[in-house]
């Protein structure tokens, strides 16, 4: 039997600047514009996609965006080489059948996840901290498999949560002081400090 209609993904790898993270590209969207971090089985019911990764035994934690999975692996895993093979083979099938990767109902019973989006409660400063993180960091932390998502704004301190590759990440600390608090003090000048919370 042979099926019309579906596209044939083909899925590549990407080294990240975290050792213990790979990012898997597929050449179609898989959560166009937005992602969503599972830390945890328990925390990934709201994917399907997510719930089956976690079957891997290596599969420590789950990063979904706009077109690619970022997978960390547990410690005791030797090599990325030994384990990416069956996972390539597991999305290309998992995508080709036009699985659901995120249920979007379920996501919303989750507690609000931070949100780099400009709302209406924003004061000024914050609504320039988002735009920031939108239009000059978040491009560059998706190509190394991660994001960054805003948390809070008080007393010149700006909170951010690391996610994907970026959560754990050796040199996120680094990227982060060095690279987003120095651009955010100069182009926001009532930013005194940037600091990250990882979950």
């Amino acid at each position: 039997m042979i099926k019309t209609g579906n596209t044939v993904v083909s899925i590549y790898t990407e080294m990240t600047p975290n050792p213990e993270t790979m990012k898997f590209v597929a050449n179609k969207l898989l959560y166009p514009g937005k992602s969503v971090d599972f830390q945890n089985e328990e925390s990934a019911s709201a994917s399907p996609l997510a719930m089956q990764l976690f079957s891997f035994p290596f599969v420590k934690s789950v990063f979904i965006a706009s077109n690619f999975v970022t997978l960390t692996k547990t410690d005791d895993t030797e090599d990325w080489q030994d384990v990416i093979p069956s996972v390539k083979q597991f999305l290309k099938e998992y995508l080709e059948e036009g699985s659901v990767v995120v249920n979007e109902e379920k996501l919303a019973t989750r507690k609000t996840e931070s949100t780099n989006i400009v709302s209406a409660e924003d004061d000024d400063v914050v609504k320039r901290i988002k735009e920031l993180l939108e239009n000059y960091v978040k491009p560059a932390v998706e190509m190394d498999g991660g994001a960054i998502q805003f948390l809070s704004y008080e007393d010149g301190i700006v909170n951010l949560m690391m996610q994907g590759s970026c959560s754990g990440c050796p040199s996120s600390m680094i990227t982060l002081k060095a690279g987003i608090e120095g651009m955010m003090k100069r182009m926001i000048p009532e930013v005194k400090e940037v600091v990250a919370e990882s979950k």
